[in-house]
């Protein structure tokens, strides 16, 4: 006997209504999705750690293999040699990068543009310039931030000479440059760097506010009106910081990647090709005009930290002084022209030409007195 279809349920029986079963993770306070287990999020995030060490290892011997035996050049030759720094350098300064701005994430987590603001405030003003160059180190700052934050400190009374020593500070001083010099050159330079910027800072700031600039900012700064009150801020857990790191990696790696390119290339073009002797000649101990030309060359100049320091470590390399690679660096990272042209839409051309000579005078003074000591 055939069968038929087996007829479904009839359409006036009510449908009984489907429990759902009951959460067992809560949900994210940030993001409204459901946050995975701390066990989970720390393991991945172990497991990325140990395949970071493992790359950062074998850049050197991939790159001798790959510049050696693949492309069958030699070591002793200017090609060669300019091919194996640009296939070592480029993982090792990604790598240092990626990792740096992670945990850089983290921490700027802690300090917000808000809580530097209320911290600056109302601080008498030479305890105002050190405590601004110190947060200048790890408060989020770019070029295209020194307009909103110069007037946010400006309207939240914070004096002006306070103001430009977290200016100063806070592109200089930079904790992505600090890390990767650290991690480059070991930390004697990075000490270095890191003690002659916080004083260049300083001292820039205590300067200017000597000076009693503040007719030369423009007038409608003075207008704006500070916030009625401190932003009340949210309490972040560390899923959420681990999560604010990745965000940093993929915002700042994702748009300086082609500029540590470029300076990588820069710099294994220097290292492959200038003669040891020619760039010793011009940016040696004995050139007493370097500081200044390298300060000169150094403003025109867009760059980043990261970009920068393989130009630093191949001008090193080839015999370049300390102090005249350091001045060169602190003027492309400290006074580059496209700053000076964000800056102008909240100072006067007078304030500026101030900015510039006080910074680079204390640039200039930071390159010839570690070529006169080291």
């Amino acid at each position: 006997m055939s069968t038929g279809p087996v007829p479904g349920p009839p359409e006036s029986l009510p449908s009984l209504p489907v429990l759902a079963p009951a959460p067992t993770r809560r949900s994210s306070a940030v993001s409204g999705s459901p946050a995975p287990p701390a066990a989970r999020t720390a393991g991945l995030h172990f497991l990325a750690l140990a395949a970071w060490v493992a790359a950062y290892l074998s850049a050197a011997p991939l790159s001798r293999l790959v510049a050696r035996r693949f492309l069958g050049l030699s070591a002793s030759s200017h090609l060669g040699s300019a091919v194996e720094f640009f296939l070592y350098e480029v993982p090792k300064v990604l790598l240092l990068l990626t990792l740096v701005v992670f945990v850089i994430g983290i921490l700027r987590s802690f300090f917000t543009p808000e809580r530097t603001r209320a911290l600056l405030a109302g601080r008498r003003e030479a305890a105002g310039n050190g405590l601004a160059a110190l947060l200048g180190i790890v408060t989020p700052f770019c070029s295209c931030s020194a307009v909103p934050m110069f007037i946010g400190f400006v309207t939240a009374g914070v004096p002006l000479g306070v103001t430009f020593s977290f200016l100063v500070s806070a592109p200089m001083v930079n904790e992505v440059a600090l890390a990767l010099l650290f991690g480059l050159f070991g930390w004697k330079v990075a000490a270095l760097y890191l003690g002659t910027g916080l004083l260049v800072a300083f001292v820039s700031g205590w300067a200017i506010g000597r000076l009693k600039l503040e007719g030369w900012v423009e007038p409608w700064v003075y207008r704006m009106r500070g916030p009625a009150g401190a932003a009340v801020e949210e309490r972040v857990g560390w899923t959420r910081r681990l999560e604010i790191g990745r965000g940093e990696v993929r915002e700042i790696v994702g748009k300086v990647w082609p500029y540590v390119l470029a300076g990588i290339a820069v710099g294994a073009g220097i290292h492959g090709w200038v003669p040891e002797n020619f760039m010793a000649s011009i940016l040696g101990n004995g050139a007493w005009w370097s500081v200044p030309l390298a300060v000169l060359v150094g403003i025109p100049m867009y760059s980043n930290a990261a970009g920068i320091l393989p130009v630093v470590q191949a001008l090193l390399g080839k015999g370049a002084a300390l102090g005249t690679v350091l001045a060169f660096m602190m003027s492309v990272i400290a006074l580059s022209l496209p700053e000076m042209v964000i800056l102008r839409k909240v100072l006067t051309p007078r304030l500026i030409a101030v900015f510039v000579g006080v910074v680079g005078t204390g640039i200039l003074v930071v390159g010839f007195l570690f070529n006169a000591v080291l």
